[in-house]
């Protein structure tokens, strides 16, 4: 009876051990040198000054080779990047000796990087990339910010300064381009990006700790909306919906989820202009306050002619982007027309009407200081029947 309670005892301890272990912080920098990391390709892209580590040269991958590979994990670590660098952290690879990572995911590190020729890089900074790409910078060059990565079973989670930016579900047989193809949950090693001669990217601190192992999650979305959005993403094609007002009961917090189900980023705006919820300076402020640190486009839907007069160039730079229409415009005989309005739109005789709005859409692109002209062949309910020919 004594020995089989030694035994429980024993097995009862080491299965706290083993907890204990899987909760337990691993610093993977020491702040000194490069030891329990190795270099695949040009090893001087890698160093340590005062305690960091500098990522910046030739391309290179660094591989953490101590312990065993990885599985679950959450990893957290203080990244910091000069101007265009271009950086990353890959999870579950293989200590591939030279050339682009295939084996694995990466999780971007690009603040401001644009790309070089013709290729245009969009993926930024938390970005699993071509998987699910974060199109908006929710980072800043020059300072310090945190990346947090977890992975269990399927589900891949990535915060950037707390904010969540990727809630990605890898489903049972995911699509994958012949490129990316080893880009698939596994196992394996942890490694940083050295990706030429003009990025810089530090890190200061890189600590993970093990977890058990769990259930894996089902889809979010149906397989063909994953597969599609995968294909896109593959390509670098930004899928974001770059028009979104928080009205008619929808919240910030109802747009960042659907973003991270569907990987679709997005840009909020609200209507700015007379007679609208955004007047002047003030009122504009209020507004960015209220999306401050999201991880989303900030745009600005510019209403009516006079919305020039409201803001002050400065109010309107802050904007990512400015877009607004035709919709509202002052006639010939002074009314103020919104068409999409039956009661405040007056179209005296079609032909002119037509006119009229050919030519506020060409003051518009000519004098407003606009990026996007949005809603270009809208009319009045009265003229639909008539549409095609109009």
């Amino acid at each position: 009876m004594k020995n089989y309670a030694l035994v429980f005892v024993f097995c009862f301890a080491l299965i706290l051990s083993i907890k204990a272990q899987q909760n337990e912080w691993l610093q993977l920098l020491n702040g000194n040198n490069l030891s329990g990391w190795k270099a695949n390709e040009n090893s001087s892209s890698f160093k340590v000054e005062n305690r960091v580590l500098i990522c910046s040269g030739a391309r290179g991958h660094l591989f953490y080779t101590a312990g065993e590979p990885y599985k679950n994990f959450e990893l957290i670590a203080e990244i910091k990047t000069a101007p265009n660098a271009n950086s990353g952290i890959f999870f579950h690879s293989d200590s591939h000796e030279k050339g682009w990572l295939e084996k694995g995911y990466e999780v971007q590190v690009n603040n401001t990087y644009a790309g070089v020729g013709n290729y245009r890089e969009t993926k930024k900074t938390g970005s699993l990339y071509a998987i699910r790409n974060v199109y908006y910078p929710v980072a800043n060059d020059n300072e310090w910010f945190t990346m947090r990565i977890k992975v269990i079973e399927n589900h891949v989670e990535v915060f950037v300064n707390d904010k969540q930016v990727i809630d990605y579900i890898q489903p049972e047989n995911p699509w994958r381009s012949e490129a990316h193809k080893g880009r698939v949950l596994d196992k394996g090693l942890f490694a940083l990006q050295a990706h030429d001669e003009k990025s810089k990217a530090w890190y200061k601190s890189i600590k993970v700790r093990r977890l058990p192992d769990g259930k894996k999650l089902p889809l979010k979305v149906d397989e063909a909306w994953e597969a599609t959005v995968t294909k896109l993403m593959d390509k670098g094609f930004p899928l974001v919906d770059y028009h979104v007002h928080l009205k008619g009961g929808l919240t910030l917090e109802q747009v960042m989820e659907n973003s991270l189900r569907l990987g679709i980023n997005y840009g909020v705006a609200p209507n700015c202009g007379l007679h609208f919820p955004v007047t002047n300076d003030a009122s504009l402020a209020t507004y960015m306050d209220t999306v401050k640190g999201q991880p989303i486009f900030r745009g600005m839907q510019a209403e009516g002619r006079e919305w020039i007069t409201l803001f002050s160039p400065e109010a309107i730079a802050k904007f990512d982007y400015v877009f607004t229409d035709a919709m509202t415009f002052t006639d010939y005989k002074g009314r103020r027309n919104r068409i999409w309005l039956p009661d405040e739109v007056w179209v005296d005789d079609k032909q002119q009407f037509m006119e009229q709005m050919v030519s506020k859409i060409e003051s518009i692109m000519s004098q407003e200081p606009v990026d996007i002209y949005v809603n270009p062949t809208v009319l009045p309910a009265s003229l639909m029947p008539e549409y095609e020919q109009l």
